[in-house]
């Protein structure tokens, strides 16, 4: 009789770290599904954060690119235009077209003492390596989240909770095999 209470006793002790067991571990699973899912969040927030601040910085890059160059172009065609100049009505031309192209340039020197293409460029490679770093952080902490999540649901007792209630895996944040290969910014010349 005393081992037939004692192992009935060892039955209902285990009946109830049965019941009591999974009722905290699955607390501990919607919890960390939840933070998964706050940080997958952050994630998109800095891909969009990329998606509209990396091409508008392109753009204002080659505009002032674009203006740099097209000036110094002037000039180095009038020049050319001198030098090859026949007559005096195309020597005159030539000259006319070189003033007017060195006083473009000196516009843009009074208002930009520094020429600025070079400082623009500057600006959008920090600004893309500095966007690339948020986005490796934010990737960094979501498998993170992920790699707590999926070991707790692999855990004794916490399996057990997983399967009766559906706990699935979750995926890893891996890069794309082209992800290897060293990006390029394209400035619109054709390679």
């Amino acid at each position: 009789m005393t081992r037939t209470i004692r192992t009935a006793g060892v039955l209902a002790l285990l009946c109830v770290v049965a019941v009591l067991a999974p009722g905290c571990s699955y607390n501990q699973f919607v919890a960390q599904e939840e933070g998964i899912k706050a940080q997958w969040g952050q994630v998109e927030n800095q891909l969009q954060r990329r998606n509209d601040l990396i091409p508008n910085l392109v753009e204002t890059t080659k505009g002032v690119a674009q203006q740099e160059r097209d000036v110094f172009g002037q000039i180095a065609e009038s020049r050319a235009k001198l030098a090859g100049a026949q007559t005096p009505a195309q020597t005159m031309q030539a000259a006319n077209e070189q003033s007017s192209a060195l006083a473009r340039l000196l516009v843009i020197v009074e208002n930009y003492p520094q020429l600025r293409s070079n400082e623009t460029f500057n600006r959008l490679m920090d600004e893309l390596a500095g966007t690339e770093n948020r986005i490796a952080v934010e990737r960094m902490r979501y498998n993170e989240q992920v790699q707590a999540y999926n070991t707790s649901r692999r855990q004794f007792p916490s399996n057990i909770t997983a399967s009766i209630f559906g706990f699935r895996e979750y995926e890893v944040f891996n890069a794309p095999p082209e992800a290897e290969r060293v990006p390029t910014v394209n400035f619109g010349r054709q390679q």
